[in-house]
């Protein structure tokens, strides 16, 4: 049995959601939302996202795209920064998802901005724009957990990142 899984995404990138849920061969079981939750209470809101969609699944899908991102506004982003956060409690009847953000074609050259040595760890490392200017902060916050690390490797955070053509063809 696959995992149980949600997708965040913009409604600009409902074809890539699309074509996970019906082209790629994934052994998932898709908990996401189609409609949005017709509430102003962000407090209802949070807990529908959890009960209804999230308590049992446990990775997040997050498309990242050129319209998912906190300099668009709150308003904007509303039910994109609810469902991350929803995806991150870990409370009762809830456990934390990890968050695993799926970089789309045009915002590759955004996020991945090239590789250098490190001057702390003398490793290469990747470098990558995870800011407000291209993501949402509760995916950036959990991607660079704070610590005293030049680097972050996946089992220090909630959040990894995946170029969507990696996305497809491990799929």
């Amino acid at each position: 049995m696959g995992r149980k899984c949600f997708i965040s995404f913009k409604t600009e990138d409902k074809e890539y959601k699309k074509f996970i849920q019906d082209d790629l061969n994934v052994d998932m079981i898709d908990k996401s939302l189609d409609h949005p939750i017709d509430s102003d209470d962000e407090d209802y809101i949070m807990r529908k996202i959890r009960e209804d969609y999230l308590s049992d699944s446990t990775v997040t899908i997050f498309l990242i795209g050129q319209y998912s991102n906190e300099n668009l506004g709150y308003q904007e982003q509303k039910f994109l920064k609810r469902e991350l956060q929803a995806s991150l409690y870990n409370g009762v009847g809830n456990t934390r998802n990890g968050i695993l953000g799926v970089v789309l074609p045009n915002m590759l050259s955004s996020i991945y901005t090239g590789s250098g040595q490190c001057y702390s760890c003398g490793k290469v490392h990747t470098y990558v724009n995870i800011t407000n200017s291209t993501t949402i902060t509760e995916f950036g916050y959990n991607y660079y957990i704070p610590s005293n690390k030049c680097s972050w490797s996946e089992d220090d955070r909630y959040c990894v990142l995946v170029s969507w053509d990696d996305f497809v063809r491990t799929t």
